[in-house]
């Protein structure tokens, strides 16, 4: 395609493309999600799994499975055994596994949100609050200014001659001269 026909080639569509906001946060949400998989694997594998497993009496969920064959015999004796024969097997234990991992990723990204909804709700309160401080002290502000405004016009009369703002106390008006009570 080329430029002359106000058309973008396909790789200027392709760079404006990558470089948006969406595309490059969907990425870092990618990459870091491969990270968190890895930390919920190794949660589940090496923490949580021996602990269920005491519970269970010591049962490796990623050893269940049951022969599809139907046949029983010293080579389905273990799923590696099984699996070394070319027995065809259904590993429901890898399921089980599964389920767990997506419980604890589940829980822990529960957890976070509720986490940062809590900090975000915090954050969103203190800025309210200063809010309603700077609001309260410009009222009082307001107040005094008013307070101070009606105590001049106190101390403030008008000629009658002239029509000049004077002292209350004045007894002649320093525009006209004239004499006012």
């Amino acid at each position: 395609m080329s430029k002359k026909d106000g058309k973008k080639s396909i790789f200027t569509e392709f760079k404006e493309f990558v470089t948006k906001g969406n595309v490059m946060d969907m990425a870092v949400g990618v990459i870091i999600g491969g990270a968190f998989t890895a930390i919920v694997t190794s949660l589940v594998g090496d923490i949580l799994t021996p602990v269920i497993g005491l519970f269970t009496g010591g049962i490796d969920f990623k050893q269940l499975y049951v022969p599809l064959d139907g046949g029983v015999g010293p080579d389905v004796q273990s799923l590696e055994a099984a699996k070394e024969a070319g027995r065809a097997v259904m590993t429901y234990g890898n399921f089980i596994q599964a389920i767990i991992n997506f419980l604890v990723i589940a829980i822990v990204i529960f957890i976070l949100v509720k986490l940062i909804k809590a900090a975000d709700f915090k954050a969103k309160k203190a800025a309210a609050a200063a809010e309603a401080e700077a609001a309260a002290k410009k009222a009082e502000e307001e107040r005094i200014a008013a307070e101070e405004a009606e105590a001049a016009k106190a101390l403030i009369k008008i000629c009658p001659y002239c029509l000049t703002e004077i002292n209350v106390k004045a007894t002649r008006c320093p525009h006209c001269t004239s004499q006012v009570e």
